[in-house]
């Protein structure tokens, strides 16, 4: 799956799908007809959606089960807590089984462990019933550390600029995919928290999950694209016009291939007669065609009957000990061209195990013969948003995303207008500015209180804080205050950094700690500003593993104002190479704070915001 932004479009989109323009630029393509009938489909999706939310659904209307994973115990009570709130206020459709999965303790186990731990959950949940379910699986274990503003509450429970109430990741999957219960045999489809697929077929036409095996979904994209993504290989196609909705045979999946790989293994495609047609009087002048193209991956689909195979697989061997990735290593197995070589290519692991190749083998073998069906979709798109960057350009300087999803640039708050006339805006999410509060285009605030003559720089992220007095948060600042339980007491932290620092980049002696860096500046350089001394007391968890995640240097507080106030100040003293002592504080890292999280206070705090904007909305009504 993506590690970076991509936008995935054909044809209307060929501007950034085969060598167009990049993310900062307008697509003049919009006003296309694919692109005018995705906005569209878009539209009617959300629409029926938010028609069901609060109502009980018959059989067949919706999923039957929908499940999300969570990667350990407090994320899984987390998870399980804004379900209910969900279901409680009637945001989702109700009468169907939510659950959140947990994966078993011990090593970590991948969305492919994860996508095996959920199919013995099932069993154990409803035996046989579970045979005639179409079930939603949604992974959503991870930790968030790429985007630290959703590791507390979640990836599939970040908030977007629209709706009301806010709709979050969970509710914007569940209306894209709202078509897919009832044209789909029993079976599981996969897909992740931190993705956004939208697409545009013919009004009469479905996507049909319907065929023994995987069925996934597939979109055009650029060479550069497909390095990053699964590719895959069709069996040739007889038909030379382009439809919106093909059905496609796979010869075989690559995952993440290099460009001389797709060549080699022939993924590469070549437009049909189509371009003379679409684009003979384009009016676009900065359009620039690539002759070549390839099919990437977003979720799949697996029948009933395989799940039952893969079950009966993970039955046998009891206990993973490795990471196994549902996408590289289910449907590289796939389709009568894979082969058994990937198994031994661990270039694209994050930890090898000595495990590894072992369990992949036994998977290719186990898997191999399975057909694997694509759904090719050549007018859709597809959004990443599981990193700060991405995070930001999406909701505030991508029009394409904005036109698409209704994105609102004042969201459900209570601020001061934004002039008309400016192009790139901030983001504002269910939050209470004062009037006298500026926030500088290119920023996102969520869930929060900004008080008077509080100025908030460019391309920063805040998200939960409450900034009572006058304050200047710099550009790039990126601020999320957690509330947290300690000793039965409610206390609260702010963990203040750059919206560009690399939070899992790691070291492993105290003598490599000068490599790391805080907000641009070398963090050893940072301590000493801090006046903290670097000793092994000053990380958490894993000793050899020593990184701003796990680094103890964010203060605690008895209140959310002076949490925030205080972290802003660690973050200026570095801006300002001025001295600000931690040494009086008692001080967690991002990986404490995440244990020691108060779910419920956190999100009390966010429905008091809610009801204070709905009671202003009365009033001024």
């Amino acid at each position: 799956m993506s590690q970076g932004a991509c936008v995935r479009c054909l044809p209307a989109a060929y501007l950034e799908v085969l060598g167009g323009l990049g993310k900062g630029e307008t697509m003049e393509a919009e006003s296309a007809p694919a692109g005018r009938s995705l906005r569209e489909a878009t539209q009617r999706r959300l629409q029926r959606f938010s028609e069901l939310r609060g109502k009980s659904m018959a059989a067949g209307e919706f999923w039957d089960i929908v499940a999300i994973t969570a990667a350990d115990e407090k994320q899984e009570l987390a998870y399980k807590q804004q379900l209910s709130e969900k279901l409680k206020k009637k945001e989702l459709p109700l009468g169907v089984q939510y659950h959140v999965f947990v994966d078993p303790a011990g090593a970590k186990i991948g969305n492919g462990g994860s996508t095996l731990c959920a199919l013995r959950c099932l069993e154990k949940l409803y035996g046989d019933e579970w045979n005639s379910f179409t079930i939603l699986l949604i992974h959503s274990g991870g930790y968030s550390q790429r985007l630290p503003s959703a590791s507390a509450l979640g990836k599939i429970f970040t908030a977007l600029p629209f709706g009301s109430p806010i709709y979050q990741m969970l509710e914007l999957k569940l209306a894209m995919y709202i078509d897919f219960p009832s044209h789909m045999n029993p079976g599981i489809l996969i897909t992740c928290a931190d993705d956004i697929e939208l697409y545009s077929i013919g009004e009469s036409e479905f996507i049909r999950f319907d065929k023994p095996g995987f069925t996934a979904l597939a979109h055009p994209s650029s060479l550069t694209v497909g390095t990053t993504h699964g590719v895959f290989v069709l069996e040739p196609f007889n038909h030379l016009e382009y439809r919106d909705l093909e059905y496609r045979s796979c010869h075989r999946f690559l995952h993440k291939p290099s460009i001389e790989e797709m060549y080699e293994f022939d993924a590469v495609c070549r437009p049909r007669n189509f371009f003379q047609q679409e684009f003979a009087g384009s009016d676009i002048p900065s359009l620039k065609l690539e002759p070549e193209y390839v099919y990437t991956d977003s979720l799949f689909y697996m029948d009933h009957k395989t799940a039952k195979k893969l079950l009966a697989f993970y039955e046998k061997i009891g206990t993973l000990h490795c990471e196994i990735d549902a996408y590289g290593d289910f449907l590289q197995a796939l389709g009568p061209g894979a082969t058994v070589e990937y198994t031994k290519n661990t270039s694209n692991v994050t930890k090898e195990e000595s495990e590894l190749v072992d369990m992949r083998q036994r998977i290719f073998h186990l898997l191999k013969g399975t057909p694997l069906n694509v759904v090719v979709l050549n007018n859709s798109k597809f959004y990443h948003i599981g990193t700060t960057e991405e995070y930001l350009f999406h909701f505030t300087a991508d029009s394409s995303l904005k036109s698409e999803l209704g994105l609102q640039s004042i969201a459900f708050s209570l601020f001061p207008s934004i002039p008309e006339y400016s192009t790139n805006k901030p983001c504002i999410i269910q939050s209470i500015l004062d009037s006298t509060c500026s926030v500088t285009p290119g920023s996102v605030v969520e869930y929060s209180r900004l008080g008077p003559d509080v100025s908030v720089g460019e391309n920063c992220i805040i998200s939960g804080a409450y900034v009572k007095t006058t304050a200047v948060l710099p550009a790039y600042s990126f601020v999320c205050s957690l509330s947290l339980k300690m000793n039965g007491h409610l206390k609260y932290s702010t963990m203040a950094c750059g919206v560009q620092d690399n939070l899992k980049k790691n070291v492993k002696t105290l003598s490599d700690v000068k490599l790391l860096q805080f907000f641009g500046v070398c963090f050893l350089s940072c301590l000493d500003i801090w006046n903290l001394k670097v000793t092994e007391e000053l990380f958490s968890g894993n000793k050899a593993c020593l990184s701003l995640w796990n680094a103890r240097i964010f203060p605690v507080c008895s209140s959310l104002s002076d949490s925030v106030t205080t972290s802003l100040k660690m973050l200026n003293a570095v801006q300002s190479k001025s001295t600000f002592s931690l040494n009086n504080y008692k001080l967690l890292s991002i990986e404490e704070m995440l244990f020691y999280k108060d779910i419920e206070d956190m999100i009390t705090y966010r429905e008091q915001i809610f009801l204070e904007i709905t009671l202003n909305r009365k009033q001024s009504d």
